[in-house]
């Protein structure tokens, strides 16, 4: 760990487009609330709408804006906003709150076929003290497996084309992975880690949030040391989304880990099986 530089901490979250579970109450206010008490330097988000006619006439305190910029309020002074699903009423995607400088962003169409839209929302973020840039996925994969196949190669691809080698990663959000596909995946092709899987041996139970059966949400890391990854399950959490957020602190890699990386990496390009 390197302590001369500052750590940063991460949320991924499904607003689930700030109503509870089943569509009962609007709780987009609670649930703002609540991101601001973690106070996470950067917070992903998943279904969260950019407009939305039929709600804002239902819902006196629909926001003006849209829910990302909502959200982020005066906190983070930086976000963005990816498009997945457009529909008559209006429309709803992935977002990203930064309280760092969003060099750039971009949002991939991963959608397969069928009504279900689906996007991977990549961030470069540069955060002070930090030398280098560090890179953020945003992920909202599909219900089914065949389509989950077919965009976690797409995200494999954007890695392997727009993220160096040896650039701080980090890719969450809610993977809907309910078979446990993805991780020996993303591993393998990618390198990435799971806080969760490395402490606990399997991934965080997120959903439902109330009483969390599936393992659906993940956040991964590449170049980056983590600890102290928590499942926010308890209230109010549990009361304000159907998914349960994560959470984990990220610091800088030691020159030691960052050579041990380097070296699985090419191990892994080698064909050759891992230890």
């Amino acid at each position: 760990m390197n302590i001369s530089v500052p750590p940063f901490t991460v949320l991924t979250v499904n607003t689930h487009k700030g109503f509870t579970a089943l569509n009962r109450r609007f709780v987009l206010h609670e649930l703002r609330d609540a991101v601001r008490a973690v106070s996470a330097d950067v917070v992903f988000l998943q279904e969260v709408v950019g407009r939305h006619t039929r709600y804002a006439e239902k819902h006196p305190e629909w926001p003006d804006g849209t829910q990302v910029e909502f959200l982020a309020d005066s906190l983070w002074t930086q976000y963005a906003y990816g498009r997945n699903a457009v529909y008559p009423e209006g429309d709803h995607g992935n977002g990203l709150m930064s309280k760092f400088p969003i060099v750039r962003y971009r949002n991939l169409d991963v959608s397969v076929h069928g009504p279900e839209r689906r996007g991977l929302l990549h961030g470069v973020l540069q955060p002070p003290g930090w030398e280098g840039q560090i890179h953020v996925v945003c992920v909202h994969l599909g219900l089914q497996e065949s389509h989950r196949r077919v965009q976690l190669d797409l995200l494999c691809e954007l890695v392997q084309e727009q993220v160096p080698a040896d650039a701080p990663l980090v890719v969450a959000g809610d993977f809907n992975d309910w078979r446990l596909r993805a991780h020996a995946v993303l591993h393998r092709r990618l390198d990435l880690r799971d806080p969760f899987v490395e402490r606990d041996g399997a991934p965080p139970k997120t959903f439902p949030a109330r009483w969390p059966l599936l393992r659906l949400d993940r956040i991964y890391v590449r170049n980056l040391e983590a600890v102290r990854p928590v499942v926010l399950s308890t209230r109010p959490w549990s009361h304000l989304s159907d998914h349960a957020p994560l959470a984990v602190e990220l610091h800088p890699m030691s020159a030691r880990q960052a050579a041990g990386s380097a070296a699985h990496s090419i191990i892994d390009a080698t064909g050759e099986a891992r230890a």
